[in-house]
């Protein structure tokens, strides 16, 4: 109990944080609740409107505050996002801060759903085209994006992603998450099973090591979930379809980070291996489980400074000037776009955790 009021405290004192240091640096927040053509999703922007436009989409039960706040309070990769990028966080739906059960009668909405819904996003903002980060759930809802609006699509990054069918094993664990969650709602076991897919045994503890602080606040957010919205979300994403013969089809570039303890490892291989090798390339990170933007998130940094050159976008250290201009990678000369010029290999490379 006095954990999880000391946890009240620190997320409250990080959005006064956001909002005193955000609005003196330019990068503030505000959440915005959509009503799209497949139902209503919340938006929550980090930054300067006419700066290029950067989507995320996190993990099942997750949502920015999360899934990607790791990443974002890793000083170099802030300065990296949010001097080049306004950030438009989609959560699931009913997965936001504060969010209230779906209506039982609302349809269980389908991935490719989803997928639209991310479109009605950008129409509602009036974006065009779009940098994308999504971790794996949200990998595979972006990925879908991604052929389905090829146009829209500048760039991704994408952590630990789906990309085929669930395999039985992943199938059989949804679906006993899904049976706990509609009878017991958001119990131990649930929280176990998620944390277990989203960390590394190195931080998730064991009888003689207590769980990292990491762990702790993820399973404090996840008492927050309305165990019945993350039930549908479950249910969505184990009726997904396999995405790899669409993969050939993209036509932007692609960077995948991949735990190497990830249950999803050999997935994030297998589409590296599907997508064109002249734009794509795999960084595996050493000794960390799937959500690598919280678990790792200095390991992402490299890589994502060399991906994102590649589209004349630098660190405020490098470069004075603040983007206002639409990306375009194909403006640039074609050695930029090779996986050479990222800084990464295109066999899976190893990043050290210190």
């Amino acid at each position: 109990m006095i954990y999880k009021l000391c946890f009240g405290l620190v997320i409250l004192l990080h959005r006064i944080i956001d909002l005193i240091t955000g609005h003196a640096l330019g990068f503030y927040y505000l959440e915005h609740h959509i009503q799209t053509n497949h139902g209503s999703v919340s938006v929550a922007i980090y930054g300067d409107h006419d700066k290029p436009a950067l989507i995320t989409y996190p993990d099942i039960a997750l949502n920015h505050m999360s899934c990607f706040q790791g990443l974002l309070f890793c000083p170099e990769a802030a300065s990296l996002l949010l001097h080049n990028f306004c950030i438009y966080h989609i959560s699931p739906p009913g997965h936001e801060l504060g969010a209230a059960p779906i209506l039982p009668s609302t349809p269980v909405a389908s991935v490719d759903d989803l997928a639209d819904q991310v479109a009605d996003v950008l129409d509602f903002f009036g974006l065009d085209s779009v940098m994308c980060l999504g971790v794996t759930a949200g990998a595979y809802i972006l990925t879908l994006f991604a052929t389905k609006y090829r146009e829209r699509v500048l760039g991704l990054i994408l952590v630990s992603p789906l990309c085929k069918a669930p395999s039985w094993s992943e199938w059989f664990y949804n679906k006993v998450m899904s049976n706990l969650l509609y009878y017991y709602g958001m119990c131990n076991v649930v929280k176990d099973i998620l944390l277990q897919r989203y960390f590394g045994k190195g931080v998730r503890g064991c009888s003689t090591e207590p769980e990292s602080d990491i762990v702790q606040a993820c399973r404090s957010f996840l008492d927050q979930r309305q165990g019945m919205n993350v039930w549908r979300f479950i249910q969505t994403i184990n009726e997904r379809k396999d995405l790899t013969e669409n993969l050939k089809q993209l036509q932007c570039r692609t960077l995948i980070f991949v735990g190497e303890n990830s249950q999803f490892h050999a997935e994030a291989v297998h589409m590296t291996a599907k997508l064109d090798s002249r734009y794509s390339a795999l960084v595996e990170v050493q000794a960390c489980g799937s959500v690598v933007t919280e678990e790792q998130p200095h390991a992402m940094l490299i890589p994502m400074e060399y991906f994102l050159m590649g589209y004349g976008l630098y660190r405020p250290s490098q470069i004075n000037c603040s983007p206002r201009s639409p990306l375009n990678p194909f403006c640039i000369s074609p050695e930029l776009l090779s996986p050479e010029s990222m800084g990464v290999k295109l066999k899976p490379i190893k990043t050290r955790a210190k």
